[in-house]
């Protein structure tokens, strides 16, 4: 049984795919099925169902799984102890965020760590917070800046970086422009503009409607708030913002600010309850760590 297939075996059990899992661990399709059979010709069991659309773990691949994962971070862990005493980072980092994060100093805080480490490879990509969370759960990715409105994603270890103020924003011509302040009453009809489900703003818009006895009218929704901006500019809704990210865009737009408990949010470091699986993980957690904690402050 060699570290590598099991290493394989995880990519493709987590992706739920031979051609997903290949991609994960840069290697050829041909390659990982190759090593994924002859550990299962050790083990004398099939370990993942490939009859359907989608890659299956059997029961005894369910049952091996944790094992595997186990055997990968006792090695990568045994790295770590190296690379601490040797004061040696290297390797690769997987970093995710949220759209919304476009006013933290994310840029900044990769071009400091690749300086300090430049061996290590770094990669970055931007999703809703639930998919960052489980990206973090099953190890796709390594650290991610997510927002929450509730409380923090089970399995995840956080530190809040902005606690937020969801804000309103209308075109100058819209009939709420000259309103600094309205009750959710006032806007729970509003046609609103509006991250997608899955972000912490959505889960906040549509508590604090369902609290006033309401569903909240979104007839237009993006992925990318500069979209919601230029949306919202065009008079088409009431938009529906961070007010950092509403504040950048005063010349465009109007801030609304509704009074509702529900409209705030956090954006949180967050990384595995369990630590990060390799040292230039744990090295850019606790560089980001530093870095962030001012903007709490």
């Amino acid at each position: 049984m060699e570290l590598r297939q099991l290493e394989y075996f995880v990519a493709v059990a987590e992706e739920a795919s031979f051609t997903k899992g290949a991609a994960r661990v840069h290697v050829a399709q041909p390659g990982v099925s190759a090593q994924i059979r002859r550990l299962e010709r050790e083990l004398g069991q099939v370990l993942l169902d490939r009859s359907g659309r989608q890659v299956q773990l059997t029961d005894v691949g369910v049952a091996v799984l944790p094992y595997a994962r186990a055997a990968l971070a006792a090695v990568a862990g045994a790295r770590l102890a190296v690379d601490d005493l040797t004061g040696l980072v290297r390797g690769q980092v997987s970093i995710g965020t949220v759209a919304s994060s476009s006013h933290l100093p994310l840029p900044k805080l990769l071009a400091e760590f690749h300086k300090l480490h430049p061996s290590v490879d770094m990669s970055l990509s931007e999703d809703n917070s639930d998919h960052l969370a489980e990206g973090l759960r099953s190890g796709r990715i390594d650290v991610a800046v997510i927002g929450m409105a509730t409380e923090p994603p089970t399995g995840l270890t956080i530190q809040v970086i902005a606690d937020e103020l969801f804000v309103g924003a209308v075109s100058g011509d819209h009939p709420l422009a000259h309103r600094g302040r309205v009750s959710l009453e006032d806007v729970r009809d509003e046609t609103l503009i509006c991250l997608p489900p899955g972000t912490g703003l959505r889960t906040s818009v549509e508590a604090a409607w369902s609290a006033s006895g309401a569903t909240p009218r979104i007839a237009f929704e993006a992925s990318d708030p500069l979209v919601l901006v230029q949306l919202a500019a065009r008079g088409l809704g009431l938009a529906v913002l961070p007010q950092p990210f509403a504040r950048a865009h005063a010349r465009q737009l109007h801030t609304v600010f509704i009074d509702n408990e529900h409209l705030r949010g956090r954006l949180a470091l967050a990384w595995r309850s369990e630590g990060p699986t390799n040292p230039a993980a744990h090295a850019f957690i606790e560089h980001a760590r530093r870095g962030l904690a001012e903007l709490a402050g």
